[in-house]
């Protein structure tokens, strides 16, 4: 009791704002994806059709895995590690995509340079990737989409990484999913040319993350 009386009535916390400002996140959450624009909305049956198509590219893909892992990888081909994230990005999108540059010096025709353009997602390359490095290059990919456009090369390797993604999944690979949907219908919505490739694009892959990965809420209703 005599300590209880000695405490002050009120007491004020002596916190310093600048160690605030540089842990303090905010988390929004959305409930659902936008919606495609007007005229662009994916019909039903072409969402059912993906969702088909993909899971037949799944199944041929865990078929034959073990073959494709086999293979020799072409002596050009020099795969990151999983904790290598500006080597990835480079990796699957290429020098120009990644440095933004928009055309590269053509050295004189002697070939394709995969370092300049960025490697395919070949199935000798998916294959070797184990879940974790599956999960992290997604990851690695998604930040980056986070801030910047939407490529046919992020495209390609976004597909192939879903592919190779398993079921049931993990937390952290269901979190990416949904942020990569979301940044889609965003994109989608924005796409001032309406480019219909593009805005196709980017409607796969919400219809693969919401219909096949069961993200029900996110997927796009028919008009």
């Amino acid at each position: 009791r005599i300590e209880a009386a000695r405490c002050p009535d009120v007491v004020v916390a002596q916190i310093d704002p600048r160690k605030l400002k540089k842990k303090q996140t905010v988390n929004i959450s959305i409930s659902g994806c936008q919606p495609a624009p007007e005229g662009y909305s994916p019909t039903l049956k072409w969402q059912q059709q993906q969702v088909a198509n993909f899971s037949a590219v799944r199944q041929s893909l865990n078929k034959h895995r073990n073959h494709w892992r086999s293979q020799h990888l072409d002596s050009n081909v020099t795969m990151p590690n999983s904790e290598d994230e500006e080597g990835w990005k480079k990796f699957c999108l290429g020098e120009r995509v990644y440095s933004e540059i928009d055309a590269l010096p053509d050295n004189e025709n002697l070939g394709i340079d995969y370092m300049k353009v960025g490697f395919p997602p070949l199935l000798s390359i998916v294959s070797r990737m184990n879940q974790a490095t599956v999960t992290s290059v997604l990851e690695y990919l998604i930040s980056w989409f986070g801030e910047k456009k939407f490529t046919p090369e992020l495209g390609r390797w976004l597909y192939a990484l879903l592919a190779c993604l398993e079921k049931p999944l993990l937390p952290e690979a269901h979190s990416l999913i949904r942020q990569l949907a979301r940044r889609c219908s965003e994109v989608r919505v924005l796409e001032e040319s309406k480019n219909e490739e593009q805005i196709s694009a980017l409607s796969l892959i919400i219809c693969l993350v919401s219909r096949y990965f069961d993200q029900r809420d996110l997927a796009d209703e028919p008009s």
